[in-house]
């Protein structure tokens, strides 16, 4: 065995927070709920389920457009790239009013709205914490 087959070799993000992964997996999972109901939309519509085809395809588009961003800044932040803090914060942060009118409009949206709301408070406190700042702020090697 040589020194360079023995040397160890690096776990993409072992030296990750676990605040920082876990709120880049929150930020994905609200993203991917995005562009499912964007795409249930334009299907909806389609399928004839909708007297307003035109306005849900493209209502439905919107949708998915905004659910690739937080899938854009949740696997920037997986890699440890500090510009996907912003988009992954907002996103995390616009759970919160979802999450109150949700609450408001009673029934099985109480549970929901609750669900949405814990999600935003938690991805938002997971990526300003003090070691997911340290994590994409501080200076890298190479």
């Amino acid at each position: 065995m040589t020194a360079e087959s023995s040397a160890p070799v690096p776990v993409p993000g072992a030296d990750r927070p676990a605040a920082l992964t876990a709120g880049a997996a929150i930020t994905a999972l609200e993203g991917a709920a995005l562009v499912v109901v964007g795409v249930w939309d334009m299907v909806s519509a389609v399928s004839g389920d909708s007297k307003q085809l035109a306005l849900n395809e493209f209502g439905g588009l919107v949708i998915v457009l905004l659910g690739v961003l937080p899938l854009l800044a949740a696997r920037a932040l997986l890699k440890g790239r500090r510009w996907g803090r912003s988009p992954a914060v907002l996103t995390n942060s616009i759970c919160l009013p979802v999450a109150y009118y949700m609450w408001q409009s009673g029934g099985a949206m109480v549970a929901v709205g609750a669900a949405i709301g814990l999600f935003g408070l938690v991805g938002i406190v997971a990526l300003l914490t003090p070691k997911s700042t340290a994590a994409l702020y501080a200076p890298h090697e190479g």
